[in-house]
């Protein structure tokens, strides 16, 4: 049976994070930073990140770090999970990117560092939809049911259906494509910021959906593989609580990870609802989320490959 967790998370520490001019025009989420120069913005971005890991590894998640590099300048670096996944059979995907400075984020060196400790058996390049201006940013566009190989998505500019398309036929996934919107009318930009899929649960936000029969095709879908649902407001959406990653540590405890921003902006029976599943694990991210747009779950990429043996 395959897996909806892992205990290995790639993490991009940051050299140059800031606000990306590119991204901001179809990123609500983004907001620049007043009083902040740009060192100083890196700056806490960088001790966010480091205490974000020491959280994650304190609790037994292994947490691989790659470390970005300083040229090019890439200010979205932290978010990997944009540009690549793992799965279990040991294939790598890469995706095809709608801002020119972030496909700068596909290293090889970062895939070489999995590589030294995980079995990449097979790879997928979707990069070249880039040529013709068709998007599909990874597990932010996606939502993946692992243990029943379904893919979740909202349409927009950044999730175009003939990537997804593409992107269903190579690993064997059904899709289920849906449209969503925030509190102004405006597109997601990102399913992962309205939901997040958990063993048993998942977490979203229904308002965004508009469309009755689009809201009913999800119940069923969630009803059919057993996902509990539990919903969160707009409002909670835009404070990033739409935005986490259930993980498990070695010993198989799970956590349901996500920012102290999105933690404050549940009340008692979300919370409580979230405990019969899992554990909550949460950091201080602000500054990274106000800049960056984004949120944990975008800070974290899965490594679901199989384990090289130690020699």
């Amino acid at each position: 049976m395959k897996h909806q967790t892992t205990a290995h998370i790639l993490m991009v520490r940051p050299a140059n994070f800031g606000f990306n001019e590119e991204t901001a025009v179809n990123n609500a989420f983004q907001k620049r930073g007043e009083g902040m120069g740009i060192e100083d913005v890196s700056a806490s971005a960088m001790r966010e990140f480091d205490g974000f890991v020491a959280k994650l590894r304190a609790e037994g998640i292994d947490v691989v770090v790659a470390m970005d590099s300083d040229m090019p300048v890439k200010p979205d670096a932290i978010f990997p999970n944009n540009w690549i996944s793992t799965h279990e059979d040991g294939t790598v995907v890469t995706y095809p990117m709608f801002s020119p400075v972030r496909r700068l984020e596909r290293q090889e060196g970062i895939e070489a560092l999995v590589g030294s400790r995980f079995e990449i058996k097979k790879r997928v390049h979707l990069e070249h939809y880039e040529g013709i201006g068709k998007y599909l940013e990874g597990t932010g566009s996606m939502i993946l049911d692992r243990q029943h190989e379904v893919v979740y998505a909202c349409g927009g500019p950044r999730t175009d259906k003939e990537v997804l398309d593409d992107f269903c036929e190579l690993v064997h996934y059904k899709r289920v494509l849906f449209d969503a919107v925030d509190a102004a009318g405006q597109a997601i930009y990102h399913t992962n910021v309205m939901m997040a899929m958990g063993e048993g649960f998942v977490v979203i936000c229904m308002d965004a959906i508009r469309d009755d029969h689009q809201r009913g095709m999800l119940i069923r879908q969630f009803e059919q593989t057993k996902k509990d649902i539990i919903e969160i407001s707009l409002e909670q959406m835009g404070r990033f609580a739409g935005n986490m990653l259930q993980v498990r540590n070695r010993q198989g405890k799970t956590y349901l990870v996500m920012s102290d921003q999105a933690f404050e902006s549940l009340n008692g029976t979300q919370i409580a609802h979230i405990y019969r599943h899992t554990r909550i694990l949460h950091a201080d991210i602000r500054t990274i989320e106000t800049l960056g747009g984004g949120s944990a779950r975008c800070m974290m990429a899965e490594i679901f490959l199989p384990e090289k043996p130690l020699v």
